[in-house]
């Protein structure tokens, strides 16, 4: 059965980028360009895994995870953080707020992929 992922980020071109990259590699791919969306969009669908960039226009990635970890109909979904803040506070946070990974921007295509095949068990 084809995984979906659900992929909640507001740069068109690291959506396409990105989409193509996991529908090469047999996912289903959701998008969501802004943090309420991706929130509703993880509630409606229920994902297999979630790609969350944390700088977001109209909730942060931080939230969006925070409230998604805290709820147990959707605390079982695995959260890949992706930013291009690379502090060790943001992955500190990211952790604190449930995130199963962190991964940052710049990033390669080959570790993304391997981080999504490990929290899905493939």
């Amino acid at each position: 059965m084809t995984k979906r992922i659900l992929l909640i980020e507001d740069e068109k071109d690291m959506v396409y980028a990105i989409t193509l990259e996991l529908q090469a590699n047999n996912y289903e791919v959701l998008t969501a360009y802004n943090g309420m969306e991706g929130l509703e969009k993880a509630k409606k669908e229920k994902p297999d895994l979630i790609i969350l960039d944390l700088m977001l226009p109209k909730m942060d990635g931080y939230k969006v995870c925070g409230l998604l970890k805290a709820d147990t109909r959707y605390n079982k979904i695995p959260i890949v953080m992706f930013s291009a803040k690379a502090q060790e506070e943001d992955m500190k946070l990211g952790k604190e707020l449930g995130a199963d990974a962190y991964i940052t921007k710049p990033f390669e295509s080959q570790v993304l992929l391997r981080k999504i095949k490990e929290l899905l068990g493939e």
